[in-house]
């Protein structure tokens, strides 16, 4: 359902912005669109085809400053299975990234306006499709730009900041790991019957637990801003760093410090002169 009353959204003089909250809907080949309109409801979806290309808005009500950016992505891969309890290993296909700004806002004559739109390539097999709120590949690569892959059994929840995520397909895919082969037999030596009347008792086994269905990854409508530099640190001027010089200028006191001096010499040798006149 359509969002009422999204969270604000604005940038800091300093320049961090906040997040913001995405509205998304489905659009077919025509333009037209498919199924729902407008919204912000996340979880997981089952499609009964293969969902087209995918337009995305920031919601109604949102103030977004100038300068702010929200990465939004859409992710195309194949799995092991039709859902998410299935899915296994996850390979990336395909990725779009859009980036909106306070153009993408919402407002009241949305009837004339262009949504940016994400595409990606359809899966003909098992596959999984996730719409998010950042710029990262997950595709289990490393290095700046890349994150883990979605993997199940192993509870990697990935991609981050998920909004929606769609599962399906009717068939494995051909780069599926092939089923283990069972193994072979090996040949013993036979084991001596057992005399009538001194079977052991079976001993009791507990049937393993049935496993419980996976929860699937939470989802969330409010995406975080395109992370800014910190404002680098002006360096120190040489008038804040270096200790000022003696004063030596002609504002220094030198006339008093030369007329002292020269006082105390006069003193001295008087005293001097005293002292001979009391011997003579």
């Amino acid at each position: 359902m359509p969002v009422v009353g999204a969270g604000v959204a604005n940038a800091t003089p300093g320049g961090t912005c906040k997040s913001a909250t995405v509205q998304y809907r489905l659009v077919g080949a025509d333009g037209g669109v498919v199924g729902e309109d407008w919204t912000s409801q996340g979880g997981f979806r089952s499609w009964d085809t293969v969902p087209g290309p995918v337009e995305v808005r920031l919601a109604p009500g949102q103030k977004v400053a100038d300068g702010c950016k929200y990465p939004v992505s859409l992710a195309e891969y194949t799995t092991e299975g039709p859902n998410w309890a299935t899915s296994g290993r996850q390979t990336m296909v395909d990725k779009a990234t859009v980036y909106l700004t306070a153009a993408d806002v919402a407002g009241d004559d949305d009837a004339k306006r262009t949504w940016q739109k994400l595409a990606v390539k359809l899966p003909d097999c098992y596959g999984q499709i996730d719409l998010y709120g950042d710029d990262v590949a997950y595709d289990g690569k490393t290095g700046e730009g890349h994150g883990p892959a979605p993997y199940q059994p192993d509870g990697v929840n990935t991609p981050y900041h998920l909004i929606a995520a769609w599962n399906g397909g009717e068939k494995e895919c051909a780069d599926s790991p092939p089923e283990s082969p069972s193994p072979t037999p090996t040949p013993s030596e036979p084991t001596p019957s057992t005399p009538a009347g001194s079977t052991p008792p079976a001993e009791e086994t507990t049937p393993p637990p049935t496993p419980k269905p996976s929860a699937t990854p939470p989802t969330t409508p409010d995406v975080p801003p395109l992370s800014s530099k910190p404002p680098v640190t002006p360096e120190p001027s040489s008038s804040d760093s270096t200790p000022p010089l003696a004063e030596t200028g002609a504002g220094a006191p030198v006339g008093l410090i030369a007329g002292g001096a020269a006082v105390v010499i006069a003193l001295g040798a008087g005293a001097v002169f005293a002292a001979r006149s009391r011997r003579s």
